[in-house]
Parts: structure tokens; sequence; C-alpha cells
């Protein structure tokens, strides 16, 4: 059986886009896998400890909402390995390569965090740890795979066989959840994200939100039709109500489309925001969750790391 592994960065609120596309795949897929925060990554940008707690919290929970009680979930910074492990890779990463990733040539100026720079590093000390045969990931992410194969392949190589080479795998086709505001660019976790429908958002914030959605000035009964190139907002709309198990039979104006996706996305929600009030009542026990998840993921990765450091001579 392959081992898969998948974290998320509770840098912001999770969305509807992280549901479709990402939590859902995950919940298909539990058996020997882990699944968890990576809140080490949070701390590239300058950030709020309290915020950072309290949206770690909240992001637990929905995974446990969302159904992903059966795969180890654990939270990155718990073991201590994924930092351990990042040092020894870095010295074997080069500065040249971590300056070409995407995030960095993006984001990095010469008063940025060094954390910024060397994070895809702490990253393929995620993956390696475990030693997944696969790393389910989106376009935006699979340099970082990429980075992670080098850096494993270039180990061994030099030190002596330790690490898996994992390959990047695109996971089931989830929804391809793009801003209502901005429907060329992907849902943001930012809390500032206009164009974002949050998980706990309330049906009456689903509502105005999806009412504020852009479309655009077509009339007529073929205005309501899928072309991703010249009807983004609407195509956007779309699918998000099909994933969303709605449909789009009979709709002819934008106000029907946008009350029908308003319906589906609350249906859809509702389920996940009960079950979320349910756990967050009871903190003790999704602490419990992750703590064992933690205890799991510490057993797994200590000979991993244990074998690289034999490797390089501590």
């Amino acid at each position: 059986m392959t081992r898969t592994l998948s974290l998320l960065t509770p840098s912001g609120r999770l969305t509807l886009g992280n549901l479709l596309g990402a939590l859902r795949p995950m919940a298909a897929r539990q058996d020997d896998a882990l699944y968890g925060l990576s809140d080490l990554h949070a701390m590239t940008v300058p950030h709020d400890p309290a915020e950072l707690r309290a949206r770690s919290l909240e992001m637990a929970t929905l995974l446990l909402a969302a159904g992903l009680d059966r795969a180890t979930l654990f939270r990155q910074s718990a073991v201590p390995a994924h930092r351990e492990l990042a040092y020894l890779l870095e010295c074997v990463a080069t500065t040249g390569e971590l300056g070409r990733m995407i995030q960095y040539k993006e984001k990095g100026r010469s008063s940025s965090r060094t954390s910024l720079l060397t994070y895809p590093v702490l990253m393929a000390a995620d993956i390696l740890l475990y030693r997944p045969t696969q790393v389910p990931v989106g376009d935006d992410q699979r340099q970082h795979v990429e980075l992670t194969r080098d850096l494993a392949l270039r180990f061994n190589r030099t030190y002596g066989e330790v690490f898996t080479v994992p390959e990047a795998v695109t996971p089931a086709a989830g929804a391809r959840v793009m801003d209502l505001a901005e429907p060329t660019r992907k849902m943001s976790k930012s809390a500032d994200a206009a164009g974002s429908i949050f998980l706990l958002d309330p049906p009456d914030v689903v509502r105005r939100k999806v009412a504020r959605a852009v479309t655009d000035s077509e009339t007529g009964p073929a205005a309501v039709r899928a072309d991703r190139a010249a009807k983004p907002g609407v195509t956007n709309l779309l699918e998000i109500l099909l994933a969303c198990g709605g449909s789009a039979d009979g709709l002819t104006t934008y106000g029907a489309l946008k009350k029908a996706v308003t319906d589906a996305v609350v249906a859809e929600l509702g389920p996940l925001q009960r079950r979320y009030a349910e756990l967050a009542a009871d903190a003790a026990h999704v602490s419990e969750v992750y703590d064992a998840g933690a205890v799991r993921a510490r057993a797994l990765a200590a000979p991993v790391l244990a074998a690289a450091e034999t490797a390089v001579g501590l």
C-alpha cells in the first residue's frame, strides 16, 4: 500500500476551494495517510502568535469535521524531527536552487525572513521523514516536490541510500474553485479576501458573497454556460454548483444561477459546520487526536532521522 502525506498551512482560514479541492480527496484516501498542519511554514512571514494558535486550532478542528478521522493527524511542530532533518537537507541544498523557487521569486525581498528562502527545504523534510511513495500536489506545489526529489537523490548519492524518492501525483479531480471577485485566480485563505467563501461562513455571508460574484454582461437563455476563457466568473459559479451537488438544468439567468449556487453551498457547509461546533465544544478530544497522531508521526520519523544523521557522520 502506498503511503500519502499532505499538510496544510494555517496561514489563513480554510475555504470552499480547500474543501472541494483538497479535503474531499484526502477524506477518500485515509489508509496509511498522514495529514495535518504545517504550522512552522506559517512563520515564514510576520505573524501574531495568538492568531497562529487560533488558526491552527480552527484548522485542526475543521480537518476532523471534514471526516479525516481515520488518517494520522498531527501538527508539524509537535514532531521535532522536521526541524532537525531540515538542517541536514540544507547542507545539501544550494542557495541558487532555493532562490529559483517561485514563492521566493514572487515574495522575496532583502528584508524577507530567511525562512522564506529555506522553507522549501523544511517542506522536503516534511515529506522525506515519512518515506511516502506519493505526494498529492497541485500544479503550484509541483516545484517543491521536484526539489524534494533532487535533495533526496543528491543526499543518497553523496552519503548512501537513506531516503525514498517520492513521486508527485495529481489527486483525484477536485473542483477548481476560483475567487468569486477575481475568477482568474484561486480562492485565498487570506482573511480580507472578499471573493472567498470560508468554511465557517454563516448562510447570510455566503449569500452576500455569491450575490456579489463577478459574472459578465451577456443576457439571454444561452448566457448561463461554461467557458473558462470567455466567461470565467460564470464558469466558476457553475463548477461550484455542480461540485456541491446542485444542477444547472433550467437556469437561464445569473440571478437564478447565484440562488442555486447559494443553496448548494449552504447545504454543503451545513453538516460540516454542525460537526465543527460539536468538536469545538470538546477541545480536549481534538487535542487527544492530534497528540496521538504526533506520537505515531514521531515513531515513523525517528528511524529516518537517525539513518540520515548516521549517514552524514553525526
